[in-house]
Parts: C-alpha cells; sequence; structure tokens
C-alpha cells in the first residue's frame, strides 16, 4: 500500500480543533497584542487556506471571548488542580471543550467531550485523557439539554 495513502487524514472539524488547541495553548504562553494579526500569522502557516479553518476561528474567538467564564468552570471542577499545575496542552484541550459545551448548543455535548479526550491523546499523554474525562464528565452531569444532539 502506498504511504501516503495510508495516512489518515483527520475530518476538516477535527483539523479545525486541532488547529484551535494549537492556537490557544499558544496564545496561553504569549498572549499578542492584536489577536486578529496572530490569527492571521497562525492559519497563514497551516496546510489549508484561512476559509477551510472558519470553524476553528469562530473555536478560538469565542473561547477567548468567554475565557473569564471557561476558567471559573473549569477551577470549578479542577478540584485541588490550581492552573499552574494543569499541563498547557490540557488546558488548550479543556478550554475548548468548556467553550463548546458552554456557549455552542450547535454541538453536541457528547461530541465535544470525546474530541475532546481525542485532542488529549493526540497533544499529550494517556494521564491527560482521564483528567480531561473526568473533569468533563462532571460538567456533562450539569449541562441542561440534550448530550446526543443539537440544539437548531
Amino acid at each position: 500500500m502506498d504511504e501516503e495513502k495510508s495516512i489518515k487524514k483527520p475530518n476538516p472539524r477535527r483539523a479545525n480543533r486541532m488547529a484551535t488547541v494549537q492556537f490557544l495553548y499558544q496564545w496561553e504562553a504569549n498572549k499578542p497584542e492584536e489577536l486578529l494579526d496572530s490569527l492571521s500569522t497562525f492559519f497563514a502557516d497551516q496546510e489549508q487556506n484561512r476559509d477551510f479553518y472558519a470553524f476553528g476561528e469562530s473555536l478560538i474567538l469565542g473561547a477567548i471571548e468567554n475565557i473569564s467564564a471557561i476558567d471559573e468552570e473549569i477551577s470549578k471542577y479542577a478540584n485541588n488542580w490550581t492552573f499552574d499545575r494543569i499541563a498547557k496542552v490540557d488546558l488548550a484541550v479543556l478550554r475548548l471543550a468548556m467553550y463548546e459545551l458552554l456557549f455552542r448548543d450547535d454541538i453536541p455535548p457528547i461530541v465535544s467531550i470525546n474530541e475532546a479526550i481525542d485532542l488529549g491523546k493526540t497533544f499529550s499523554n494517556l494521564e491527560s485523557k482521564r483528567f480531561i474525562n473526568g473533569i468533563l464528565d462532571q460538567v456533562k452531569n450539569s449541562i441542561q439539554r440534550p448530550l446526543r444532539k443539537a440544539n437548531d
């Protein structure tokens, strides 16, 4: 089998979430003065054109716009974990998932949780999968909408 064909490319939404985690990770390490300029530079370095990443860009902007509420929610469920102790890549994954769970009714909560766990596996380690799942599972129990379907 041709090696190129055997490499499975992520679906567009997964690729957008991967880019979102990467940007949120960078953003946490070095917050830019001009967010939109930073996004332009970031997306210029990606494999696809910027239009491909429209979903990811909306996730990034939404997560950053709501960062206080998202971080407050993470703190509420991350018992005995300060933000200094949470691996920065895990924090980026959690921020993305929390944004989707709290602010994006168009995405089923189960999808957001499963994607976050997979992103944790991709970017972090086995322990992060447990940590991310533990926090998001608690959040899932507090959500007042159907878990397996999006709201219209």
